[in-house]
């Protein structure tokens, strides 16, 4: 009985065993057919990286010709300023090398995953380290690193170098703030003013000190017009945030930072104009401007400065226009601008000068005066012969002359000096309000006082004579504000 117990189970444990092999050699199979699928798989994407590796160089390749007439340093966008140059070779270079390395390690990278693909039978060899190959690897990066240090470091040292207060050059200030540039240059003395940030107001936009003489020529334009072939020095300052002054034609790039003055010194090589008709060559741009399209792209290309750092939700609206000009042009423009200090600051509340008159406003009265002087001697119309005194002024219902007043005084002493044989008539005038005698008597007061000051300067009294005509004879209209102080002050003729 148990021998045939056991015979049965021998049985049945080896009709498992030809079962589970039959399994086996059926998933056998079915393994090798996976096995197959996976390397046909395996080859396919390996021909796939070679096909994209083709197909994304030559788009490089390509791309890079189509847009290179739109790219800084290619086609017509040579720098336009004299150490741009050396900025522009240097990229080239760095482009150079790194597009080397670029296609050798891209090709390198999609050949090896074509090459290295798994395949059935192949073992990794497992390599720890190669002595030869660092070595290799480090050296050559390390020295072509060296060469574009010391390059890049000489281009460096070139363009950030100071001016020499021998040169010839402009200065020029740029302040960043959000979200607008203000620019300040200097006047006819050619230097800046002093600035101190606690004295920013609304009227003081840049926090000028106005006691620094510098200060009251100096013009706050609203574009930026620089000449051709001078140096030019830019300040650049912030007065809230960090930005950034970039003049990309000019490769012109400086942080500007609150609290800590920067700057940039370059040459501008071309105009605006020059610049477009290099532009004129191009295809590119002999379509027409969308913002305007009765001209072509190449008609109203305009120099620009922008702002290179992140610096708000109104970063765009930094963008200011730059114009490059001969020097004649720039000195024209440059004599239109007007001193910001004596158009916005001279004689309001905000003025700490208001008994002061500075070496260029007596010179620029005297030359005024003068003038005035030779065109009503040459004059044969009697009204023409009357001479206005118009920075002679008095204390407020008074017949004492204000201390500026000796200026224009004086140099009705130096015309009357020059003039030996000239006589003249001092005649004094107020305006309608008030009582007519009394505006009578004051008026000859003031005559009186212009007529002892010149005596007291040497001019002998028969040359002179003071009349008081009140309000009689007014020489500027009584019905505005502006008109009153004008007939109260003396007139000469």
């Amino acid at each position: 009985m148990s021998t045939a117990l056991l015979a049965i189970l021998c049985v049945a444990l080896i009709a498992i065993i030809v079962v589970q092999i039959g399994k086996v050699n059926e998933l056998s199979a079915k393994i090798r057919g996976e096995e197959e699928v996976q390397e046909q798989n395996n080859n396919r994407q390996g021909l796939y990286m070679i096909v994209f590796m083709i197909v994304f160089l030559v788009g490089c390749v390509w791309t890079a010709l189509y847009y290179k007439n739109y790219m800084l340093g290619f086609g017509p966008h040579d720098a336009a300023s004299k150490h741009g140059k050396a900025l522009d070779f240097m990229f080239a270079v760095t482009l150079l090398v790194t597009g080397i390395v670029f296609f050798i390690t891209q090709i390198l990278l999609f050949y090896f995953a074509w090459k290295y693909r798994a395949r059935r039978g192949r073992i990794a060899t497992y390599i720890p380290h190669d002595n030869k190959l660092e070595m290799i690897w480090t050296a050559i990066p390390a020295v072509v690193m060296t060469f574009l240090v010391i390059g890049g470091l000489d281009a460096w040292n070139e363009v950030m170098a100071d001016i020499d207060p021998a040169e010839d050059f402009t200065e020029i200030e740029a302040t960043g703030y959000q979200f607008a540039w203000h620019l300040r240059y200097p006047g006819p003395d050619g230097q800046l003013g002093a600035r101190d940030y606690t004295m920013i107001s609304g009227s003081n936009p840049l926090g000028q000190d106005w006691t620094d003489v510098k200060n009251a020529d100096d013009l706050h334009p609203g574009e930026i017009v620089l000449p051709k072939g001078k140096k030019v020095r830019v300040r650049i300052t912030a007065r809230d945030v960090l930005h950034n002054f970039y003049l990309p034609h000019f490769r012109v790039k400086m942080d500007a930072v609150p609290g800590m003055p920067t700057y940039f010194v370059f040459t501008p090589e071309m105009t605006t104009e020059e610049y477009r008709q290099k532009l004129r060559d191009y295809k590119e741009y002999q379509l027409p401007d969308p913002n305007d399209p009765e001209k072509m792209l190449w008609e109203t290309f305009n120099y620009e400065l922008a702002c290179a750092e992140l610096c708000g939700s109104g970063h765009f609206s930094m963008r200011r226009v730059v114009r490059i000009v001969e020097e004649a042009e720039y000195k024209a423009w440059l004599a239109q601008q007007q001193s910001y200090y004596l158009t916005s600051i001279r004689g309001t509340a905000d003025d700490p000068n208001k008994d002061v008159l500075f070496d260029f406003e007596i010179k620029q009265r005297k030359q005024e005066f003068n003038d005035a002087v030779d065109k009503a001697l040459q004059s044969t119309s009697a009204a023409d012969k009357t001479l206005k005194f118009n920075y002679v002024n008095f204390e407020e219902g008074s017949a004492k002359l204000t201390a500026l007043s000796k200026y224009e005084l004086d140099n009705m002493v130096d015309a009357l000096n020059k003039y030996t044989n000239l006589a003249i008539e001092i005649s004094g005038h107020t305006d309608n309000t008030g009582d007519a005698d009394s505006n009578q008597t004051l008026s000859q007061q003031r005559a009186q006082a212009v007529h002892d000051y010149l005596t007291g300067k040497g001019i002998s009294a028969g040359r002179l004579s003071a009349t008081g005509y009140g309000q009689t004879r007014p020489v500027d209209t009584n019905d505005t504000e502006e008109g009153a102080p004008k007939t109260a002050a003396p007139n000469s003729k």
